[in-house]
């Protein structure tokens, strides 16, 4: 992928090089087999780590970068571009994290972050339910305490990394109804009465599970608890502000290797004596692809600009969700169109491209649910 990338350091640069060198290297040449298998890429995220991607935005002090959103949100394009399973797979970790780093007390972030943040531990997001997705108040699995902690009982349902992560941010009711009665908590995988269901059968994203999280008498201690009692919608809402974000980075990073590979392939192929780029047909359509993956590249760096300078973001990281995953699935189908019959055969990438882009219209919010948010938003 070749995208000419306004960073605001020099630091900035260098890390895109070494995140672009890491998927030639390590990412992108598994991929297609990868995903073909369902065999997911745990050792990729041992690697990323490693090299100090697992905690772009977070503090140094903690074993994070203290990269701003503009710059991280990037590397997770880039990533997304090399292959989805890893790009997706970073934001979600990022977004598991995010409620330790944002709402934890001193000693949690102490002891906590490091690990999650170093390359050690991989994390999952627990927040829908098998009947409560759109509707993230209505969730039911609940936390009860007592003198020694809490008891949570209840099932999360399409867990991305699901049955494979080393932790999980959850969010269970501790009373009454509605988003007041949530509450936010930190589960190691280790913990006794945990369990998962069968990795879900998609159409793509193969090897990345998503799978049913239960919790079946879960003993927490009270250190577990992340925030105030009754705080926990309020941290995932603030997390899903940034998570969208993050998919918007994905869809972007898969649309413009779509767009990359059809671009390719046009300039290749020959039919009655010409390449098919220079028929109008072909290069109109490639010309509205680059148009709108430009378009929707500069929505979310303006949205993540706006979270760096501390400013309200969240309609614009709505937006920005909204409209960089129907322009991906948009572009992703254009680019097997161009490819015709190669388009439609696994010989070729952009057959996986366009099963990818789908789901980056549900996950996060679906679109239906983005433009509610902005809806409202425009009627205040």
């Amino acid at each position: 992928m070749s995208v000419e990338r306004v960073l605001p350091t020099g630091d900035a640069h260098d890390l895109l090089d070494l995140v672009r060198d890491l998927i030639g290297k390590e990412v992108a040449p598994r991929a297609a087999a990868d995903e073909s298998a369902g065999r997911f890429p745990r050792e990729v995220f041992t690697t990323l780590g490693r090299a100090g991607l697992l905690g772009l935005p977070y503090p140094e002090e903690y074993g994070g970068a203290a990269q701003p959103y503009e710059v991280y949100l990037q590397v997770i394009e880039e990533l997304a571009a090399g292959w989805l399973a890893v790009g997706l797979g970073l934001s979600v970790h990022t977004l598991s994290c995010f409620p330790v780093a944002a709402y934890g007390t001193a000693e949690q972030r102490e002891a906590l972050l490091p690990s999650m943040l170093g390359g050690d531990l991989l994390g999952a997001y627990c927040l829908s339910e098998p009947q409560s997705g759109s509707d993230a108040a209505a969730l039911t699995t609940r936390a009860t305490r007592d003198a020694d902690g809490y008891t949570v009982d209840g099932v999360k349902a399409w867990i991305t990394h699901g049955g494979v992560a080393d932790f999980y941010s959850l969010m269970a009711r501790t009373s009454g109804t509605g988003g007041r009665g949530i509450s936010c908590f930190h589960v190691p995988s280790s913990t006794a009465g945990l369990s998962f269901g069968e990795p879900e059968r998609k159409m793509g994203m193969k090897a990345s599970p998503t799978a049913q999280v239960r919790f079946d008498g879960v003993r927490l201690p009270p250190g577990a608890l992340l925030g105030a009692e009754g705080e926990g919608f309020r941290i995932a809402m603030a997390a899903l502000d940034g998570g969208r974000l993050g998919i918007a980075a994905c869809a972007v990073g898969v649309a413009q290797a779509a767009l990359d590979a059809a671009g390719a392939y046009a300039k290749e192929r020959h039919q009655f004596g010409s390449r098919i780029v220079d028929f109008q047909g072909i290069g109109f359509m490639l010309a509205d692809m680059a148009t709108q993956v430009a378009a929707a590249r500069a929505l979310y760096l303006d949205a993540a600009r706006l979270r760096d300078a501390g400013r309200p973001y969240g309609t614009r990281a709505a937006m920005a969700k909204l409209f960089a995953t129907d322009m991906c699935m948009k572009v992703t189908v254009d680019a097997v169109q161009v490819l015709g019959g190669y388009g439609y055969v696994e010989d070729f990438p952009v057959e996986r491209y366009m099963r990818e882009a789908k789901v980056l219209q549900i996950v996060e919010g679906t679109n239906q649910v983005q433009r509610l948010v902005i809806s409202r938003a425009l009627g205040k």
